[in-house]
């Protein structure tokens, strides 16, 4: 299968988002260029708005990404364009700070895609350091085999909650 940036079957479709200090919104947008049930895999185009925050968070399969334009903080890290990450299964990142121009990045999981967070605190520190507020999940067509868990926490059973 051959697919084009341009692509009209894969259209930008709006994930997470935020409001900014100033009042604007900033979200997260995704292109899924290769979703398949059998074997699960994903392959997506993700466009950052300028001082997007992501809580951490980790995928229930391996997880690549590669920042092909701008820069974000992958928790302490500085990821400016250039940067390959390898997320093993089970393994955690973030909170992701998109930089003052934004993030463009490419990604793959290797199996479910889907994520889970965890550390919420480290998401509030995040969001109160830049007087951004998480806003809801913005509606979003999953295939009809997987179900949304944008919202899930690891430990959300022990009382973490399970609004992220």
């Amino acid at each position: 299968m051959f697919r084009r940036f341009d692509d009209p079957d894969v259209p930008w479709q709006r994930v997470k988002a935020q409001r900014n200090a100033d009042g604007t919104e900033s979200s997260v947008w995704e292109k899924w260029f290769a979703f398949s049930a059998e074997p699960q895999y994903l392959s997506l185009y993700a466009r950052y708005d300028p001082g997007m925050i992501v809580r951490r968070h980790g995928h229930f399969s391996p997880h690549i990404v590669f920042v092909l334009e701008g820069e974000a903080w992958f928790g302490d890290e500085h990821c400016p364009a250039g940067t390959h990450i390898e997320l093993p299964l089970g393994a955690a990142f973030g909170p992701v700070v998109a930089g003052d121009e934004g993030c463009v990045m490419f990604e793959v999981m290797l199996g479910d895609p889907r994520s889970w967070g965890d550390e919420p605190e480290r998401f509030d520190v995040a969001l109160a350091e830049r007087g951004a507020e998480k806003l809801p999940d913005p509606p979003l067509e999953f295939p009809e085999w997987l179900q949304d868990l944008r919202s899930h926490w690891a430990g959300a059973a022990e009382g973490k909650g399970d609004d992220a």
